[in-house]
């Protein structure tokens, strides 16, 4: 028989997607059924992904508990065939705005009912009596808004699934009043340092990295360094303590999305053989956010979240110095207003040479994938990151600091790697080391056969879920076998 696997998360594209973690459950979970797992998905009830289960779904009833309202677990066929379900409950998951907030971008109060549910509805599956008969050997559930669902398991009667919990972003700790405590189902003894307890608040975070019996993030560089500070985030010891217990597995890429031999959303489809044909997504990119049409200079670009973490206050602060090599620049995302409003602002400053877009647009993300010579990421900590493979898959060699994922799945350019290198690594994460990385991408451009050499050094690498599928697969089983 098949490992039962449910991924319980919180998003999942192209149903609800706000960032990364979106993006890994609308991959992971096929890779997994490729690799012999009966991997299904949890999903909260949101509108979109009722929507995607049909007229009339099966239905199972879950009674109230504790504070949590009553609900239904709906169940049908979700992305690339993917057996899904749905905890429907209109009064949680039936709104606008995000999943996480509401239309003016402020946190819904009721998140933490909200995302106990789900956890809860994940418990359930892992015990006897599961909804719709299927109960699963193991819960991944994946950050904070399943954080929870280990410690209903651990702290309920045996026997139980066993559980993994997935950081995709320590940063995010679903932290709230430990008045929250009862609606949410959890006895007393959970409220300690040794439970549920982060500074006299309840962290939903918190709860999955103590009771989880294994640990896994995304990618083994960012495993190493949330064990000690600052990147640990006041979880450091917790972490340290459970070292033995703590996995890094890269993410990979949906290499059928992304993939410029048949992307329907370039302009210009190309391989490593063709890679002049570049040329003509670059001219429909600079129409589309007011560059002059240029092909002597090379054009960096950024796709990204404007926040500090993203280290687009970096790129500002080297854009003059940028243009000057010379060269162009095209920012894409949206995020902090402030950072927004100083793309915009440097865009004014230098018409026709740095391009601006505030918004989330997928075509224009995969249209500057296939028109810059290089992407720029300059992330002060990332715990994965998905652009910079994107990027080498596209023939656009990435600069990326040396953190988390980055350093995991790029090679550095040098004199001694020019033979494998597929982008560069600059530190620390500062405007003065991102401009040194820009300077020497810009040089080696002008050498148009060493540059095609990092294209297709880039283009050769294999990015897809399927290894990483199989890291977690031998996981799961192994976790399996302990409980």
């Amino acid at each position: 028989m098949p490992l039962r696997v449910l991924v319980a998360a919180s998003e999942c594209a192209p149903l609800v997607k706000v960032g990364g973690l979106g993006d890994v459950i609308g991959s992971l979970p096929s890779a997994l059924r490729r690799e012999g797992v009966d991997a299904r998905v949890l999903l909260p009830g949101y509108p979109a992904v009722i929507d995607s289960l049909g007229a009339d779904p099966a239905a199972v009833r879950v009674p109230p508990c504790a504070g949590l309202p009553e609900a239904r677990v709906l169940a049908g066929e979700g992305p690339a065939g993917v057996p899904l379900y749905a905890v429907d409950c209109p009064s949680l998951y039936a709104r606008p705005g995000t999943p996480y907030q509401d239309a003016r971008g402020t946190e819904w109060p009721d998140n933490p009912l909200r995302f106990a549910l789900l956890a809860h509805v994940a418990a359930l599956f892992g015990r006897d009596g599961a909804p719709h008969g299927w109960t699963c050997d193991l819960v991944h559930a994946n950050d904070w808004q399943v954080g929870l669902a280990p410690a209903y398991l651990a702290l309920g009667p045996a026997p139980r699934a066993a559980t993994l919990f997935t950081i995709h972003n320590l940063a995010f700790q679903g932290l709230c009043e430990a008045s929250w405590m009862p609606a949410v189902g959890l006895p007393a003894q959970a409220w300690s340092m040794h439970g549920v307890e982060y500074h006299g608040r309840l962290s939903f975070m918190k709860a999955g990295l103590y009771y989880a019996d294994a640990i896994s993030t995304v990618s083994p560089t960012y495993a190493r360094e949330i064990t000690s500070a600052p990147l640990g985030m006041g979880f450091e010891g917790l972490l340290a303590a459970r070292a033995p217990d703590l996995h890094g597995i890269l993410n990979g890429i949906d290499d059928e999305a992304w993939d410029p031999r048949t992307d329907p959303l370039i302009v210009a489809h190309y391989e490593p053989a063709t890679l002049l044909r570049k040329v003509r997504n670059r001219m429909a990119l600079s129409k589309r956010v007011g560059l002059v049409p240029r092909d002597d200079v090379p054009l960096f670009g950024l796709v990204s979240r404007f926040s500090p973490q993203k280290g687009i206050d970096l790129v500002l602060a080297i854009a003059d110095a940028l243009v000057a090599l010379p060269a162009q620049l095209v920012l894409i995302g949206t995020g902090d207003r402030e950072l927004e409003a100083r793309a915009l602002e440097c865009a004014a400053r230098h018409p026709g040479q740095v391009g601006a877009f505030v918004g989330f647009d997928e075509g224009l993300a995969h249209l500057l994938e296939a028109s810059a010579d290089c992407f720029l990421m300059p992330s002060r900590f990332e715990p994965c990151g998905m652009n910079q493979m994107y990027s080498q898959r596209y023939g656009t060699p990435p600069i990326v600091h040396g953190t988390g994922g980055l350093v995991d799945s790029v090679t550095d350019v040098d004199d001694a790697t020019l033979a494998n290198g597929t982008g560069w690594i600059f530190r620390p994460a500062s405007a003065a080391a991102l401009l040194d990385a820009v300077r020497k991408a810009a040089q080696l451009w002008h050498n148009r056969r060493a540059w095609r050499r990092v294209q297709r050094n880039g283009m050769a690498r294999d990015f897809s879920w399927r290894a990483s599928a199989r890291q977690y697969a031998r996981l799961y089983a192994r976790l399996a076998e302990r409980t």
